[in-house]
C-alpha cells in the first residue's frame, strides 16, 4: 500500500489548523488504498522516510528559514536516503508571521539536493490562515495522496 509520510512542526495554532487541513485531505474518504503517516519533525527517522512513497512537509518561516525542528529532520535523513528517495513525490506548507522567502527557498535547496519532485504547489501563509488558505492545504494533502492512489 502506498504511504504518504506528513513530517511536520507544529508550534502555533496556525500552523496547527494547517497541519489538520493537510491531513484532512490526505485521508480523504474518496482517497483509498493509501496509508497516511504522520510524525513530528523531531521524531521523523530515515526509516520512516525510506518506508514512504512520498511526502508532505510542514513548518513554520523562523527567523528567515525553515524551523529548526524541519532542518534536523532533513540533517537526519539527508545521506541515509539520498540515493533510495530520489524521484519520490512532495509536497510542503509554510506559515509565516510575515515572511516566508527564507523557508521556501531551504525546502526548495534541500528537497532538490535530496532529488525529490514536487509533485504539488506548495502552500504559504502569512498571518492567521483564512479559509481559502485552508482549503489549499486541503487541496495538498489529498492531491499528493491521490497521486499515490494512482
Amino acid at each position: 500500500m502506498p504511504t504518504v509520510l506528513i513530517v511536520h512542526h507544529t508550534p502555533s495554532p496556525n500552523c496547527q489548523a494547517m497541519f489538520e487541513a493537510v491531513v484532512s485531505g490526505a485521508t480523504a474518504p474518496e482517497i483509498e488504498g493509501v496509508r497516511v503517516v504522520r510524525r513530528a519533525a523531531l521524531s521523523a527517522t530515515a526509516t520512516d522516510v525510506l518506508e514512504a512513497d512520498g511526502y508532505l512537509l510542514g513548518t513554520p518561516a523562523n527567523l528567515g528559514y525553515m524551523s529548526g525542528a524541519l532542518k534536523h529532520f532533513f540533517d537526519q535523513i539527508y545521506y541515509p536516503c539520498l540515493d533510495t528517495t530520489r524521484g519520490r513525490p512532495f509536497g510542503y506548507y509554510v506559515h509565516g508571521g510575515n515572511d516566508v522567502t527564507g523557508a521556501v527557498r531551504g525546502i526548495e535547496s534541500v528537497t532538490t539536493g535530496l532529488g525529490w519532485r514536487r509533485a504539488v504547489e506548495a502552500v504559504t501563509v502569512t498571518g492567521e490562515p483564512d479559509k481559502a488558505a485552508l482549503e489549499r492545504c486541503w487541496e495538498l494533502g489529498a492531491a499528493l495522496a491521490a497521486g499515490l492512489a494512482d
